[in-house]
């Protein structure tokens, strides 16, 4: 499936953003804009049943496929948080980027009640204003805004159609480009035990300070710091 994509910058060097879960292109209102000026053209993909893009079966998979048949291979830099940070583990071979960030990715999904199980993710779909503020007291209003409209049009079967994984070990085996994982303090997806193993397999591992799941929205400063050398 061809998805819906968002552009910002000219640049030489190109970067990808993919979304995670709920969420489609506009969550990287801010990155897009901080990547153009260090001279990337950056494109932004909204997942199938995220944004514009269109609706279907759902699985990492089909994400990961659609993100392949849409974005071109060979970029400079390609970023997913949470889901698209998993879909990104499962394109990276095939887009094959120069390198790889992976923000807070969704590589070990909880069962419930352990964690956010898919029943839980899909009811958010109707969460009012106070509780997207609740549980985001860090984040800027404009973003408040951008996940009131952005849970309107998503379809909430993409969450449910992740919970076979719960409880999975989806961590990629090796890096297949030089790799960061970038962690949310305390990070819900990726425990000690799991940078411990990602650390033995090659990849770099930075926390940032206090910052919540989805860190380019809690605290953008810090999300930027983080990437230094990486972009």
């Amino acid at each position: 499936m061809l998805l819906h994509t968002q552009s910002w910058g000219e640049g030489d060097r190109l970067a990808l953003l993919i979304h995670g879960i709920m969420a489609d292109h506009r969550t990287w209102r801010r990155v897009g804009p901080a990547l153009a000026d260090r001279g990337y053209r950056v494109l932004a993909v909204d997942l199938r049943g995220h944004g514009a893009s269109g609706r279907g079966e759902y699985s990492p998979e089909l994400f990961a496929d659609d993100v392949v048949e849409t974005l071109p291979a060979g970029a400079e830099l390609a970023l997913g948080h949470s889901l698209g940070g998993l879909t990104l583990s499962l394109a990276v071979a095939r887009l094959r980027p120069r390198r790889a960030v992976f923000s807070d990715p969704a590589w070990h999904l909880a069962a419930a009640p352990e964690g956010f199980g898919p029943e839980v993710l899909a009811e958010f779909k109707s969460a009012p204003r106070e509780r997207i503020q609740a549980m985001n007291p860090r984040w800027e209003e404009a973003d408040v805004d951008i996940e009131r409209a952005t849970l309107a049009v998503w379809d909430e079967a993409t969450a449910l159609s992740l919970g076979p994984l719960a409880g999975a070990d989806l961590m990629p085996a090796a890096p297949v480009v030089p790799s960061l994982v970038q962690l949310a303090d305390p990070s819900m997806l990726i425990s000690p035990e799991r940078v411990a193993v990602l650390k033995s397999r090659g990849f770099e591992v930075r926390s940032v300070a206090g910052a919540g799941h989805t860190i380019h929205r809690d605290d953008f400063d810090g999300f930027m710091a983080s990437l230094e050398g990486w972009i």
